[in-house]
């Protein structure tokens, strides 16, 4: 949707994290990970992110806390923009969870927009290449323009 509005963006798939990152990359090993750093360095040039957050026991995923853990603090986040998105099987679409990435966020000195887009029962309305829910698709619009104008 970026793309359709002209928008540059870069895409970063926690998938591609190196599987011993948080032992290989973080704390007294900070900045001796090739990949990690790679990963790290397209987010410390950015200056706003859109976070694609699944639900994992009512709440996101420990692999992204442990990323956020190992970004430069607390120059990383500070002044720069994001905008959240939940995904979820169940019927909040992550609630809970994007509360949660909010507060860290903040904390880190983020400024989060207050739209929030709450995707419930996702396997139901997603076959794996695209929306097939027409007010989810509406609402990532309006989310993607609001995006832009952040």
């Amino acid at each position: 949707m970026l793309e359709k509005h002209g928008e540059p963006y870069q895409i970063l798939d926690l998938a591609e994290l190196p599987a011993d990152f948080t032992y290989s990359a973080l704390y007294k090993n900070t900045g001796k990970n090739e990949e990690f750093n790679r990963l790290t360095a397209m987010i410390a040039n950015a200056d706003k992110f859109v976070f694609a957050v699944p639900e994992y026991n009512s709440s996101f995923p420990g692999v992204l806390k442990a990323f956020i853990d190992g970004l430069d603090y607390p120059y990383t986040f500070k002044d720069k923009k994001g905008a959240l998105i939940g995904l979820s099987s169940g019927m909040q679409g992550s609630g809970l969870a994007l509360s949660h990435l909010s507060d860290i966020l903040n904390y880190l000195g983020m400024h989060v927009m207050a739209t929030r887009i709450k995707l419930a029962h996702i396997e139901k309305n997603f076959n794996g290449k695209q929306l097939t829910n027409q007010l989810y698709q509406e609402l990532l619009e309006e989310h993607v323009e609001q995006f832009i104008k952040f």
